[in-house]
This record gives structure tokens, C-alpha cells and sequence, in this order.
């Protein structure tokens, strides 16, 4: 799935596009980002899908990992994403205790995701046990797309960021869950740090898309961090691959701009504008007149 030409009306990818990519070989291309500038920027690149997750909380916010991320966070960025985008399905992570503490709460908060900010869809952690969950946002009209593997909200319950389904036990696990989310209607499921065989056997398995990062080539697509991918932060994972270095870009262009405030090369005679020599005249009469006045 190609971008669409300047110029011509795009149409907008589905949840439904998605499984028809999956049914036609094709691969799906996925990718996060926090704020408009940054979506129009994946928009026009042609991605099929744009993930506003809740990694915002250690791209964007600094924090250490995303359970400070709040649904308040979440709204504000999904709405940049949704305002900055033509084409691309928008998908917005439901936070931490945004969805475990009730369904009421569930509902409530996914429908905020959808009807203020503008989202297409959410992503929610968990396999069969958040299921029940899935299939009432689904009954409720909220397409939902499913992680499972390595969940970064249990991130204190794994003991760190570690590969998961290494073993046989953990990985029919995570086969279930996935069967599990796929039978209560989710559209999609996120692979996270999977060993890639067991990756494509999933795969295989399932009827929807399988998304995956850290998870091999077996998937049906893949999705990066909008700052792995580009050189913006420091920490590099293993899973990302860096396409560009545009943070030592940023740096650099910066260092020249402050350079040349304290050389006084900028702002140059093109970076200006000027009065008209008749207001200049008579602002100059004027100004000694004020002056005496006071």
C-alpha cells in the first residue's frame, strides 16, 4: 500500500483494509507518533497505520517507563495524531488502569479515544483475560487491537523488558490469548519481543492481522517507535533499525542558529521587515515630541 499522490483525495485505511492486506500477502505498515507535525509526516509517507501509544510517556515525557501516562495525556495526543493525518488508520493506546478497574471504566474511556480525540480504533495489553473487555467494546462499537508478548504495563510483573513465549508453557500461552482475542472480535494483535518462529506460527494461526515489533518477519506487519526509527532518542533497541540520524541533525542545525545570534549574523536583511520610509519619517517626529511630553 503505496502513498497517495499530492494533489488527489485519499482514502482512508481501515481496520477492514488491514485484513485484506493480510488476505492478499501484503505487508502492513506500521507506525507510532505523539503530535500533528509528526503524523503528517508518517501520513504522508504512506503508512497504513499510526499507533499514538503510550510510549509518549519515555519518548515524549521522560518518563522511565509508560505507567505514568494518563488518559488525559492520551486524549490530548490522539487528538494531535487525528488532526494531522488523511490516510492512515489512527490507533490510540488505552493507558495504564485506563481499562482494568471496570468495564464501565473500560467503556467510558475507550469511547473518549474514538469521540474527542478523534481515534479509529484503541490498543489495549492482555491476552484471555482482558477478552471480555474486547468483546464489549466491540459490542459497543470500538475496534480494538490486541497485545500480547511483551506487555509494557506489566513491565514490574515480568521483572523488565524481556523476549516472552521463550518456553513451551508461555508460548501456548500466548497462542490462547491470542485465539482468545481474535474470538471476542479484536481486529489485530501486536506481537512485542516474540521469538520469531513462535511470531509465525501465530501468524499462521490467525484469521486477523498479527503486527510485530521485536517479533521477526513472520508477521503480517510490522510497527516502530517514531524515535527509534529516526534517530531521536538515546536508547537504541535491538528490535528497532535507525533509517536516519535526525537528531544529530536537529542538534547541529540549533548550534548554527545560536552561533550566529551571538555573532550577530542572524536575523539577516531577509529575515526582516521595515516600516514605510513615510511612517519611519513621521514615527521619528513623533518620538522626541512623546518624549518631551513625559
Amino acid at each position: 500500500m503505496s502513498a497517495v499522490p499530492d494533489g488527489s483525495a485519499p482514502a482512508r485505511v481501515s481496520t477492514a483494509t488491514l485484513t485484506a492486506v493480510k488476505s492478499a500477502g501484503e505487508r502492513i505498515v506500521m507506525i507510532t507518533a505523539y503530535d500533528t507535525p509528526g503524523a503528517r509526516l508518517a501520513d504522508a509517507a504512506g503508512v497504513d497505520a499510526i499507533l499514538v501509544g503510550d510510549s509518549l510517556g519515555m519518548t515524549v515525557l521522560g518518563y522511565e517507563s509508560t505507567l505514568p501516562v494518563t488518559m488525559d495525556d492520551m486524549v490530548r495526543a490522539t487528538a494531535a495524531v487525528s488532526r494531522g493525518t488523511r490516510r492512515a488508520l489512527v490507533i490510540a493506546d488505552m493507558p495504564f488502569m485506563s481499562y482494568q478497574v471496570s468495564r464501565e471504566a473500560a467503556l467510558a474511556n475507550a469511547g473518549r479515544l474514538l469521540a474527542e480525540a478523534g481515534a479509529h480504533a484503541v490498543k489495549l495489553e492482555g491476552g484471555a483475560t482482558v477478552a471480555p473487555l474486547v468483546e464489549a467494546m466491540v459490542a459497543s462499537g470500538i475496534p480494538v487491537m490486541g497485545h500480547v508478548g511483551l506487555t509494557p504495563q506489566s513491565v514490574n510483573v515480568f521483572g523488565g523488558y524481556k523476549v516472552q513465549g521463550r518456553d513451551v508453557t508461555g508460548a501456548l500461552t500466548l497462542v490462547e490469548d491470542c485465539r482468545a482475542l481474535q474470538a471476542a472480535g479484536a481486529f489485530a494483535v501486536v506481537l512485542e519481543l516474540v521469538p520469531a518462529e513462535l511470531a509465525a506460527l501465530v501468524t499462521a494461526e490467525l484469521g486477523i492481522p498479527t503486527i510485530g515489533i521485536g517479533a521477526g518477519g513472520g508477521c503480517d506487519g510490522q510497527v516502530q517507535v517514531f524515535h527509534d526509527i529516526l534517530g531521536l532518542g538515546e536508547f537504541a533497541p535491538r528490535h528497532a533499525k535507525r533509517y536516519a540520524e535526525v537528531g544529530v541533525a536537529i542538534t547541529s542545525a540549533i548550534a548554527d542558529y545560536a552561533r550566529e545570534v551571538r555573532d550577530g549574523a542572524f536575523p539577516a536583511e531577509g529575515n526582516l521587515t521595515h516600516l514605510d520610509p513615510a511612517v519611519a519619517a513621521e514615527l521619528g517626529r513623533a518620538m522626541p515630541r512623546a518624549g518631551r511630553e513625559s
